[in-house]
């Protein structure tokens, strides 16, 4: 429990930050999902776009240090591999 007036109001921000964060990740794993679902989908096209618009948020993610760079490398790469496997099927 926080007793010094600096450690309640750290308390504060962390939990204040956590929530924010939190919702950041969420926001982030949706995108993903929304390409994963256009993938399962079958439709090369709209997988495309999806991801399209989709990269820049988990770009941004990586920047504000709610994801490490190589998982959202590894999770682009694997979206993108999957999208050009549809084209070729």
């Amino acid at each position: 429990m926080a007793n010094s007036p600096q450690a309640k109001k750290r308390a504060r921000q962390n939990e204040k930050n956590r929530k924010h964060n939190a919702s950041l990740r969420s926001m982030a794993r949706t995108y993903m999902k929304k390409v994963d679902a256009k993938i399962k989908a079958g439709n090369h096209d709209e997988a495309q776009a999806a991801l399209k618009e989709a990269q820049p948020i988990m770009d941004s993610m990586v920047n504000k240090g709610i994801f490490a760079k190589n998982k959202i490398a590894r999770h682009k790469s694997r979206l993108n591999a999957k999208i050009k496997a549809l084209k070729s099927a």
